[in-house]
């Protein structure tokens, strides 16, 4: 009986999506001629489209090597699964449903502006998403915290970050800002 009973437990876990525990990807996850492309748009509260195009990154082989093609550069996918050792990363691995952890980020704009992102993370479930590009299980992360700059900018910022293991990267992501909205969506992926 005792057999009966853990067998159905780990059963039952097995199915249940919110148990679903994801490692980081590692160089061996990704395949020469990968590619995602997204479309962006953003937009302020009084309707002013600031961004719209789309994104495209590929795995391409780089002098041997497997890399990334993100706009004009190349990065080898070694260094971007490499595991961060920031203690306030963007993801914290493993991902699962119910992990919370803090975000902070420090950013340059092209203008030379200084910036910074500290936002709370969570993990909030594992499921199936719907994207443009197809149908994907998915960690839905939100993001909550403030954006600051070097000119003296302030504002409340929370995202939304659909992150899908299968194809080791994100389908969707809304952000909202104070008097502007942005989002990406994944609208082709192909191995």
């Amino acid at each position: 009986l005792v057999l009966i009973l853990a067998l159905s437990f780990f059963a039952s876990c097995k199915n249940n999506p919110e148990t679903i525990v994801t490692k980081q990807p590692v160089l061996s996850d990704y395949t020469l001629g990968e590619k995602w492309v997204w479309k962006y748009k953003g937009v302020s509260d009084e309707g002013e489209v600031r961004s719209d195009g789309t994104d495209t990154r590929k795995i391409v082989d780089f002098n041997g090597e497997l890399g990334m093609t993100i706009g004009k550069d190349t990065v080898l996918v070694s260094e971007i699964v490499k595991p961060e050792e920031s203690k306030t990363p963007k993801y914290k691995w493993p991902l699962e449903v119910g992990k919370k952890w803090k975000f902070e980020n420090n950013f340059t704009s092209q203008d030379g502006t200084k910036g910074t992102f500290s936002q709370g993370a969570k993990v909030v479930s594992y499921k199936e998403e719907n994207v443009e590009a197809g149908k994907f299980m998915a960690y839905t992360i939100e993001y909550k915290g403030k954006i600051t700059n070097s000119r003296g900018y302030s504002a409340k910022t929370d995202e939304v970050w659909l992150y899908a293991p299968e194809i080791k990267n994100f389908i969707k992501m809304t952000q909202i800002q104070e008097g502007f909205s942005y989002t990406e969506e994944l609208i082709e992926y192909s191995k």
